[in-house]
């Protein structure tokens, strides 16, 4: 039987985790010096709740290859006889290389994919790779599938805490807050700007519109930060329902890894066209 791990850097809601039985490695977020496992010590509500109450400090760090052993055996235990597990790219995480050096020690064979990307683009990776063993695709099917979704995924959104992102490194140094919402883009581990919006309805369309541009058959994840940003989530997720571009939509929660380098009032959707 086969079986399928990502780690909490993909940010899969538990809709789809649920839905295919898929393990998940936590990385570790240290917040005020306290060390927590995403998902397990520390969830989304917790983190934001942090930064409405002060400006905490925060480092993200890669899980040890002992933590892959643990999620691996979890799924060896299930009746798992190989695993796919898909991971944040080495450029961006040393969560990969963590991952490698556990499979040389993992209960059953272990099938690696360096996504190359991060956040919720590694989530759509597992999940179009999940889909398509369940719908019979061998491991190697399994893995291309993976692979060539890293190539295609697309995404688009809005923040709360520019500054936070320019001191993160990612964002492109000649963007400037020239006021208005910029609608930005993570692209070759850059963000840039895709559009420029005059109020939230109107980053809202330039976010749909982005999406939809992407092609047809879309799968797409909606996302928002903390709870105050989630009309946000309402708001995109009614441009994107329904139309015949978009076969299925899930909610996730930017959570303590990735919106540590976004900060609060983050929102906004990534997606693929499916395989």
């Amino acid at each position: 039987m086969l079986g399928f791990c990502t780690d909490s850097g993909a940010q899969l809601p538990p809709e789809l985790i649920g839905r295919y039985g898929i393990g998940v490695v936590p990385l570790t977020v240290t917040v005020d010096g306290v060390e927590h496992r995403e998902g397990i010590d520390i969830d989304a509500d917790t983190f934001w709740d942090r930064f409405g109450r002060a400006n905490p400090s925060v480092q993200t760090a890669a899980p040890s290859p002992g933590r892959f052993l643990e999620v691996w055996g979890d799924l060896a235990a299930r009746g798992v006889t190989e695993i796919v597990s898909i991971h944040t790219g080495s450029e961006v995480s040393s969560t990969f290389d963590a991952a490698r050096i556990a499979a040389e020690m993992a209960p059953v064979p272990a099938h690696l994919v360096d996504t190359h990307t991060a956040s919720f683009a590694v989530g759509c990776c597992t999940w179009e790779a999940a889909e398509a063993a369940e719908d019979g695709a061998s491991v190697e099917e399994v893995v291309k599938i993976a692979e060539a979704v890293a190539g295609s995924v697309g995404n688009v959104f809005v923040v709360g805490a520019l500054d936070l992102v320019r001191a993160g490194g990612r964002l492109r140094s000649d963007i400037k807050d020239e006021g208005g919402i910029p609608v930005l883009s993570l692209v070759g581990g850059k963000v840039q700007p895709v559009g420029r919006a005059t109020s939230l309805d109107d980053a809202c369309d330039q976010m749909a519109a982005y999406v939809l541009g992407l092609g047809g058959g879309l799968r797409v994840g909606v996302s928002v930060a903390d709870r105050a940003a989630a009309p946000l989530w309402e708001a995109l997720e009614a441009r994107l329902v329904g139309s015949p571009k978009v076969r299925e939509v899930v909610r996730y929660r930017v959570g303590p890894s990735v919106g540590a380098h976004s900060g609060p009032g983050t929102a906004g959707a990534v997606a693929y066209p499916t395989i």
